[in-house]
């Protein structure tokens, strides 16, 4: 193994709410091979992200090539997802499966700006995994744990992506320290409702 092998960027978390409005990337070099970064509005840089939701619709959106598009839906929100011939595993996982589906999805954040020049935000899938629900709910409870973390330092002098963040967009970040506070209370809910059902 080579001493110059790029080390492979930490997969963020964060939920839909939040990173559907993270619209502003960035490079931290002018090197062209330099890693991409979405700026989160909590006040952290992503190049690869991590969530875990259910799949509620696909769809082979490809003219000449199969490309897929799938629907993923967090307790905060609604992800979109693009495979297609550069993305094989991510994209013949799409195919097979059949919503709804708990996933776990690892991938690069796309941005794309619309004719009217409102940007889109968007997953491109490294992998897509089918898991159980016990891992959706792990994940919300650690995804609300960052978030919150996140909320907390971002009026930390030193930090920097925090500033950024401040500078770029007009969003107080206690909105997503609340989102996240209501997907736990959504979970805690719904298992109270699970309890409270009379067994058969």
């Amino acid at each position: 193994m080579s001493g110059n092998a790029p080390m492979r960027e930490v997969a963020r978390r964060a939920f839909a709410t939040e990173f559907n409005d993270a619209s502003h990337t960035f490079k931290e070099s002018d090197d062209e091979r330099a890693p991409a970064y979405q700026l989160l509005p909590t006040g952290e840089k992503a190049n690869r992200v991590f969530f875990v939701g259910t799949l509620t619709e696909k769809e082979d959106i490809g003219e000449d090539n199969e490309y897929w598009r799938g629907r993923i839906v967090d307790p905060t929100g609604t992800f979109f997802v693009y495979a297609g011939q550069y993305q094989p595993e991510a994209a013949s996982t799409l195919r097979d499966l059949e919503p709804p589906a708990y996933v776990a999805v690892v991938g690069k954040p796309r941005t794309y700006e619309t004719d009217d020049g409102s940007v889109n935000v968007s997953v491109r899938p490294e992998s897509i995994t089918v898991v159980d629900a016990a891992t959706r709910d792990r994940w919300v409870v650690e995804t609300a744990e960052r978030t919150v973390e996140r909320v907390a330092a971002f009026e930390d002098e030193g930090n920097e992506y925090a500033r950024m963040a401040a500078d770029r967009y007009d969003a107080d970040p206690d909105r997503y320290r609340e989102a996240a506070v209501e997907a736990l209370r959504g979970m805690d809910e719904g298992e109270a409702d699970e309890q409270a059902e009379p067994t058969p």
